[in-house]
């Protein structure tokens, strides 16, 4: 293995990077973001490391879920704190219905940038560059909206920290109180399924918190009910960006990606001789990779060697996201692989990105019955073969979408126009999200008992 440093991946094959016209002043918008203060820190990313590896042993479960692409013109309290507040109504119902910790983790405060099939796009004759995400080029169809723009990764910066800033408000300053379990609930699914069963959970806790208080536990001396730890992500994708929010921790001497806590490899730039996975190898944060159908064993136990070369446990998750028709056939033997090779992986479940297809009416939407099948086939999968499903990753939001279609509330393809927003992929809303936590709790729930008896 050769040695690394900060920018050894430029000298490695890449994919899904930007062509930007002007190299002078993308020189100079990083060196700007390498003078910016960091964004997240080698401790906080350390404790993540270290709950991920209460994961990859089933002490814990991650949660992990946020937009499918963070954008400049959706920027908004009310959008951060009502996603914060649908991952907050998920993480209990996983906590309290399966009598498990929970690992919160945002795809927010950094998940600007996407991967897409194809470099270019065209309409009516005219061929543009392809919007790769608010941190390359815009939306807009028009050769300067699609021009790749270095200034873009500044307002992205300034847009992350403004975001964490209000997180951190959240899950400290009483927002992500257990007392305030009632005040999660959204407006626009009070009249749904997942709302009454939600309400009914909320009650209970409640219960319980008055029977803690009559023990002398309650927020006022325990910290534990009234804050909570989230944790941020997103995909190491504009390597430029991410090289320049690289710092070398003065106590350690290690190197951390201080843009999130968590960065993941996508299933399109997941080479093993690729820039992107020799840049996260010599990082210390938890490093999160993609795994589709077409990933084998023996090239996973390279990509494993390669970017957790100590077998350190909380190092690396790996995300499935094979496709509800795929999972029994294509995962068995990458858990094989792991086990007989003895090393240490969180397993999630990604049931998003192998889900997608366009609908008649020409919207990119996924069902969510296959989302939640490709769910319970993960689980059927680990228990079979005696590992551990550690955790799940999403795609979805706290505003009131119709992005994928079915749930308990219908949303049918008929409706997709009504409020789809995303910029990219279709995101499940806080109706939907909820009922496949309540579907996971119970799953959960079944699969710590059975390993108890």
């Amino acid at each position: 293995m050769t040695s690394w440093n900060v920018d050894s991946w430029r000298s490695m094959p890449l994919l899904q990077l930007p062509e930007y016209p002007d190299q002078e002043k993308l020189t100079q918008v990083e060196n700007r973001l390498a003078a910016m203060p960091p964004l997240v820190f080698a401790g906080e990313v350390n404790e993540l490391k270290s709950r991920f590896a209460d994961a990859t042993a089933g002490k814990a479960f991650l949660l992990q879920g946020g937009d499918c692409a963070e954008s400049f013109l959706e920027f908004s309290a009310v959008n951060i704190r009502d996603t914060f507040k649908v991952m907050m109504q998920m993480a209990v119902a996983l906590t309290f219905g399966a009598a498990c910790p929970v690992i919160k983790v945002g795809r927010m405060a950094g998940q600007f940038a996407k991967p897409r099939s194809s470099g270019t796009e065209t309409v009516d004759g005219v061929e543009l560059p392809i919007y790769r995400g608010d941190i390359i080029n815009g939306m807009e169809f028009s050769a300067q909206s699609r021009t790749p723009d270095p200034e873009r990764m500044l307002q992205a910066y300034h847009q992350a920290a403004s975001t964490l800033n209000l997180i951190r408000a959240f899950a400290q300053g009483g927002l992500a109180s257990l007392e305030q379990v009632h005040a999660w609930n959204l407006d626009f699914i009070s009249s749904s399924p997942q709302s009454e069963q939600y309400t009914n959970l909320a009650d209970r806790i409640d219960e319980t918190l008055g029977f803690m208080r009559a023990c002398g536990i309650s927020a006022e001396n325990a910290s534990t009910i009234r804050e909570t730890s989230f944790y941020t992500s997103h995909e190491a994708l504009l390597l430029p960006y991410e090289q320049a929010l690289t710092r070398r921790d003065s106590l350690s001497g290690n190197w951390y990606d201080c843009s999130a806590h968590m960065l993941w490899v996508g299933d399109r730039t997941r080479q093993v001789d690729g820039g992107h996975v020799e840049y996260v190898r010599g990082i210390q944060n938890p490093i999160g990779l993609k795994a589709g159908p077409t990933l084998n064993p023996d090239e996973l136990i390279q990509l494993i060697d390669l970017i957790n070369p100590e077998n350190e446990p909380g190092k690396l998750n790996v995300i499935v996201r094979m496709g509800a028709d795929n999972v029994e056939k294509g995962l068995p033997a990458l858990l094989q692989a792991v086990e007989r090779e003895g090393r240490h992986v969180l397993w999630s479940c990604d049931p998003m990105h192998g889900n997608t297809y366009k609908a008649s009416n020409g919207y990119k939407t996924r069902e969510v019955s296959s989302i939640l099948a490709e769910v319970e086939q993960f689980f059927a999968v680990h228990q079979a073969e005696g590992t551990y499903a550690g955790g799940v990753h999403f795609e979805m939001t706290g505003q009131n979408v119709t992005e994928c279609v079915g749930g308990a509330r219908t949303v049918t393809e008929d409706h997709l126009g009504n409020r789809y927003h995303t910029h990219c992929d279709p995101r499940l809303n806080a109706d939907q999200a909820l009922e496949l936590a309540f579907m996971i709790a119970e799953t959960l729930k079944k699969c710590r008992k059975l390993r108890a008896s």
